[in-house]
């Protein structure tokens, strides 16, 4: 299972910065203004190509009764989620009372708890771990979340030897892995029960029905799935028994341990904005998405072409993925999805060449040359894969560091179409190559290579034979 971070503290100590630094994302709000994050967020980071789940919370302060009540809340929810909390404190303001009762309410919990110093950039770090060692924690990490100095120590130190990363999970479940995900009473079990064929999961007029993530294996035409029957996520704010809490981290989980992402939307309710945020954590996590409006039956031409509408206008962040109308009662085009499945899978699962790779680059830059920089034109030479589910194509050149993200663009979209996907996100890395001229004074001139004097001599230089003309201007 993935390891789950969530990041505590009092308001304006940097955990929405350092949360930008670890998902190398502008996903939190930053300013210099306490109280700025009300809600928990939740997003991606990597470490030696591994993912784990960060969670972003609100400040407690104490201050406003009413909001920092709520906001305790959305805090304690986030820590039981959390396999990792880390306290965040201010290396600059010094220690304070909030920390002081942060950390002991937190301590209460037993947890896995961390210490984190934040801002000790132009400070002396032995003096600020020196004052907040009354807080009781055997060490703390220094931090500067702002320049990113000592993060990277800090995820190595955290998660350098997490065991449960080892998991396969190819050999626990066999085939494709579909999760099915949405808001509560979309119809996820509904439209399960309707591709297993029978009555597997609990379904209900009545939202939250399904509390936990269900894994069903099963085969369809000879070919081998595994269903991930999802619970429902809602508003945070929404969520208040203590069982439905562990629902939304298990949800983000189950899409992780996915290949391919099935996301459900109710036709008669629109695209809401937790609709987004689960496609944006989809399109994060990098897992193949099929996009299925359910509850279709029924509705008028009229109402249907508004949803068309209105669907083209808010997904076009999206092209990629295919969109199904479907109605999981009656079993309408339902069966169209196992054919989405396997595109979208054998799509992400693409293995690709290094030479037709570097073919379709170059296909690319004949049709369209990268821009000019300082005098330069920037050149890509060749292409190789970097990874599956989702593709990724490492590019290899000189100042790629300098390509314009139009042309990345371009780029991405010219490769999406040449190998013809369908329904995965596809990622493009850049690599420059070392200039070997970069450490010369003057690069047109070969370095002189060093070498040895013949035979051991060493060679003096000659005196010059002085005349009677310098003597006698001497």
């Amino acid at each position: 299972m993935l390891p789950v971070i969530a990041l505590v503290g009092r308001p304006n100590v940097g955990k929405s910065t350092l949360y930008n630094a670890l998902t190398r994302s502008r996903d939190a709000l930053v300013a210099d203004y306490p109280g700025l994050t009300r809600d928990r967020k939740y997003g991606h980071g990597q470490f030696n190509d591994k993912t784990y789940i960060l969670i972003d919370t609100g400040g407690l302060s104490g201050e406003a009764e009413e909001l920092d009540e709520q906001m305790a809340k959305q805090t304690l929810l986030a820590i039981d989620e959390a396999n990792i909390v880390l306290i965040l404190v201010d290396g600059r303001a010094g220690i304070t009372a909030a920390d002081e009762s942060i950390a002991r309410q937190i301590r209460r919990l037993g947890k896995n708890i961390h210490l984190v110093i934040n801002k000790t950039d132009g400070i002396d770090i032995e003096t600020a771990q020196s004052d907040f060692a009354s807080l009781g924690f055997a060490g703390s990490f220094p931090i500067a979340a702002t320049h990113k100095k000592g993060v990277t120590q800090l995820i190595e130190t955290l998660l350098g030897d997490w065991p449960e990363w080892e998991e396969n999970l190819d050999d626990k479940y066999k085939g494709i892995r579909v999760a099915i995900v949405g808001k509560p009473n979309v119809g996820k079990s509904t439209l399960v029960n309707r591709m297993l064929g029978e009555e597997r999961v609990v379904a209900m007029d009545m939202p939250g029905t399904t509390r936990d993530s269900i894994y069903i294996p099963f085969e369809h035409d000879g070919k081998d799935y595994t269903l991930i029957d999802t619970a429902g996520v809602r508003r945070q704010k929404s969520v208040k028994e203590s069982v439905e809490k562990f629902s939304v981290i298990k949800t983000l989980q189950a899409v992780d341990n996915s290949n391919v992402t099935i996301i459900m939307i109710d036709a008669r309710e629109g695209i809401s904005d937790q609709d987004l945020h689960l496609l944006g954590y989809s399109i994060d996590s990098g897992r193949a998405l099929i996009i299925v409006i359910n509850k279709w039956d029924g509705m008028s031409n009229e109402k249907k072409e508004q949803i068309k509408e209105e669907l083209e206008r808010r997904l076009s962040f999206v092209q990629f993925a295919k969109i199904y109308f479907i109605s999981a009662l009656h079993g309408s085009n339902v069966g169209l999805l196992y054919n989405a499945i396997n595109k979208a899978y054998d799509s992400a699962m693409k293995n690709l060449s290094t030479s037709a790779l570097t073919r379709i680059l170059d296909n690319a830059v004949q049709g369209h040359q990268p821009p000019t920089i300082r005098g330069r034109r920037i050149k890509l030479r060749y292409a190789h894969q970097g990874g599956m589910n989702p593709p990724i194509v490492v590019i290899h050149g000189n100042q790629t560091d300098l390509l314009p993200k139009s042309y990345t663009r371009y780029l991405m979209n010219h490769f999406i179409e040449a190998l013809k996907l369908t329904g995965t996100p596809m990622r493009m890395e850049f690599k420059t190559s070392d200039n070997p001229y970069a450490k010369r004074s003057n690069p047109r001139r070969p370095a002189k290579k060093p070498g040895k004097t013949p035979f051991g001599k060493s060679i003096k230089k000659k005196n010059k034979v002085k005349t009677r003309e310098h003597s006698r201007h001497k």
